[in-house]
């Protein structure tokens, strides 16, 4: 009996052994991730766009801009010519992209309509409709 009574010991020790291991493991995995999600942001570079007519430029600093009419734009623009989802700047491969998403009147960067996603760089002209966007810093 006694030798039944130690096994069972042996088996409980072991169960909770593994069960604190695993909560461990689970536990540090989750806190790399918040680690990780937010020194990528820290990391991520500063995007000022001027757009046509405004004063004073937009800052994002986000790894996703989307451009056009629709209210879940990142960047509205209150042009009839510009599609609701008309174009999307991403932050990938360390540097700034710009691409059409298919939209109607297409998407220009320096007058040269877009046909897949190109990397941007200051000083650059995005035309979307018959809005004028200007890349004024990247960092």
């Amino acid at each position: 009996m006694s030798a039944l009574l130690l096994l069972a010991v042996r088996v409980l020790i072991a169960v909770g052994l593994y069960a604190f291991l695993g909560w461990a493991f689970w536990s540090l995995y989750q806190d790399l991730l918040v680690h990780s999600r937010s020194l990528s942001l820290e990391a991520l570079p500063k995007l000022l766009l001027k757009v046509q007519g405004e004063a004073l430029p937009r800052v994002y600093q986000q790894v996703e801009v989307l451009v056009g009419r629709d209210i879940g734009c990142d960047l509205r623009l209150a042009d009839s010519t510009v599609s609701g989802y008309h174009a999307r700047i991403a932050y990938r491969q360390g540097h700034w992209w710009l691409e059409d998403l298919n939209s109607t009147n297409g998407t220009f960067l320096n007058r040269t309509r877009l046909s897949e996603p190109v990397v941007l760089a200051i000083g650059d002209e995005i035309r979307c409709g018959q809005t004028q966007i200007f890349i004024e810093n990247l960092s």
